[in-house]
């Protein structure tokens, strides 16, 4: 049926309505452009800075690093301890774009490991693989120009010794957790680790951080240094004389203490056998105690000074006072004698002097006998025996003392203590009560740690360390101090002895406690005070249990003391004390 045309009247409204609707749609579009125009407008130039900022803060990550150990150096500057940035790599195959063969290949010479080698351990999970730790930054930024997906480099820093084994038990080290575990690493904990610090880093879509630079923030927040007041070159010789001690004689162990009268600076402190901090894991666990610091024993005749000093400082034995010494004698039922009493029988009358020269035992006991034992026991406790010493290095064992009822009530107590045995002290406690008699009568605190020294300005500021004790008068140290120097130049010191230079010493060979009694073994050792009549040093040396027959603190002890205080002449400037020609 065909359809009837439309009159005109229909076809003008038909085409009305058709310009309506385009008048409409033009205007919806018209007027949408414009919304779009002014939407642009908004966006480009009215939010145009924030919507800058929006887009940097979502392509930045706000990263907290723990920033770097302080460095550790010596008194001049030489660096003992420095961290450095490195690098672990790990991988996250279920990433790769590309074949894992052709991922090991390109690594392979980059971590100087065999191709199928990284191949197999690619194969060993979808992610999370650790492939290499300790990469130096070179290394990591040509990493990083591989442009692989599915690898992942993340930053922080390993501790480097630059001294490897020279001053190693001063130092310390640190464990794969970044954490010191020996030396001043550990008990200087919380001056080298520094606070994480905030750190703004960019990285890309996937969240893989742009660079592997790190932020200069984290390397010089704080340029402050920990520094040490030991001398490398004075430790480096130390260690090599001691070393050739302990071999000569077959000694298990030694140590040397060079310390500072005044103060109490350690200015050098030897511990052998040593380790190297850098591989710390190679080396057995005994290795990393310092036992100069940790390890008592029984002082034997170095410690006849520091009775002689408390003698004299009671006012009950005047320094030119006689003794008879018969050589041997009972005392509540037990025997001492001299060491030499079976090749010379009785010391006969001896000053107190002459009984520091010969090392008589049973003159001591004589001389400590003028002294009630109550009196002689407050005396050694004013000395802090029995007490922790008070120093900045870890893991210190306080010293032996037996109680106050044993002491006064059984005769023989005092009279092992009066020739160094029965009581027990590490060799840095005898150090700093040979310092007290060296300085005129102070105990200090024998230290290492000078303070922080900044590079930048130059300053150094000090920790607090305790105010100096009094426990001796001047005049007390000043007589013996003399006696010391009598016994280089006329009794059992004269190997330390050194031509147009005075010093005062004593010799030890003391028997080692054990379980039950003494042992077979003995610990020979010497202690110096240098320069006399004014010591600016205590050089303290041990060896334990030296093998030879000829074995004793004047054989092996006193020569190591002797070369160390030469090398100290030398890097102090020190100046003879005699005329040439004088010795």
């Amino acid at each position: 049926m065909a359809t009837a045309p439309l009159r005109p009247s229909q076809v003008r409204v038909h085409l009305a309505r058709q310009r309506f609707r385009l008048r409409l749609v033009w205007l919806g579009l018209s007027l949408g452009a414009l919304g779009l125009a002014a939407r642009l407008v908004y966006l480009q130039v009215i939010q145009a800075a924030w919507l800058r900022e929006q887009a940097a803060q979502q392509q930045k990550a706000l990263v907290r690093q723990p920033l770097p150990r302080r460095p550790v150096i010596d008194a001049q500057g030489v660096v003992l301890a420095v961290d450095q940035p490195v690098y672990e790599l790990y991988a996250h195959p279920r990433l790769f774009k590309r074949p894992t063969p052709q991922i090991a290949q390109a690594l392979a010479p980059l971590l100087n490991r065999p191709a199928a080698d990284l191949q197999r351990e690619l194969q060993r999970a979808p992610s999370g693989i650790p492939l290499a730790r300790g990469l130096l930054p070179p290394v990591a930024q040509q990493i990083e120009r591989l442009h692989l997906d599915g690898l992942e480099l993340v930053a922080g820093f390993q501790r480097v010794y630059p001294q490897r084994r020279v001053a190693a038990e001063v130092v310390g080290y640190v464990n794969r957790e970044h954490r010191g575990q020996a030396g001043v690493e550990l008990s200087q904990e919380a001056l080298l680790r520094q606070a994480a610090a905030p750190a703004v880093l960019a990285h890309d879509g996937r969240g893989h951080y742009q660079s592997t630079t790190l932020p200069a923030s984290w390397l010089l927040d704080d340029p402050r240094q920990l520094q040490l007041t030991i001398d490398v070159r004075l430790q480096q010789a130390a260690q090599e004389q001691l070393q050739q001690a302990l071999a000569k004689f077959q000694a298990q162990r030694g140590a040397v203490i060079v310390l500072r009268v005044q103060d109490g600076a350690i200015r050098a402190l030897v511990v052998e056998p040593g380790y190297d901090p850098n591989t710390f894991y190679r080396f057995p666990l005994e290795r990393f105690k310092n036992w100069a610091v940790t390890d008592l024993y029984e002082p034997g005749s170095t410690f006849k000074p520091i009775n002689v000093a408390i003698a004299l400082e009671s006012q009950r034995v005047r320094p030119d006072q006689v003794f008879y010494d018969p050589g041997r004698i009972i005392v509540g039922g037990w025997p001492i004698q001299n060491f030499n009493f079976d090749q010379v029988g009785a010391g006969g009358s001896l000053t107190v002097s002459e009984i520091l020269e010969q090392s008589s035992n049973v003159g001591m006991v004589r001389l400590m006998e003028q002294l009630p034992r109550a009196d002689y026991y407050q005396a050694l406790r004013r000395l802090g025996l029995g007490d922790e010493l008070a120093t900045d290095l870890p893991f210190i064992s306080p010293t032996s003392l037996k109680s106050w009822a044993e002491f006064v009530n059984y005769p023989v107590e005092a009279a092992t203590a009066s020739f160094g045995q029965g009581l027990a002290l590490t060799p840095l406690k005898l150090a700093q009560l040979y310092a007290a008699i060296g300085n005129g009568g102070w105990l200090v605190q024998p230290h290492v740690v000078a303070g922080l020294w900044n590079p930048q300005t130059h300053e150094l500021t000090p920790l607090p360390r305790p105010q100096p004790v009094r426990v001796f008068s001047q005049t007390t140290c000043d007589a013996v101090v003399r006696m010391l120097e009598r016994v280089v130049e006329r009794g059992t010191g004269k190997p330390a002895r050194i031509p147009r230079y005075r010093l005062g010493g004593k010799t030890g060979t003391a028997q080692k406690a054990g379980i039950g009694g003494y042992r077979s073994g003995k610990i020979t050792s010497f202690v110096a005070l240098f320069p006399v009549p004014k010591p600016a040093y205590v050089v303290l040396a041990v060896a334990d249990e030296p093998q030879t027959a000829n074995a004793f603190g004047s054989t092996v002890a006193a020569p190591v003391v002797k070369a160390v205080i030469e090398r100290l002449i030398v890097l102090e400037g020190i100046p003879p004390s005699q005329p040439a020609g004088r010795q």
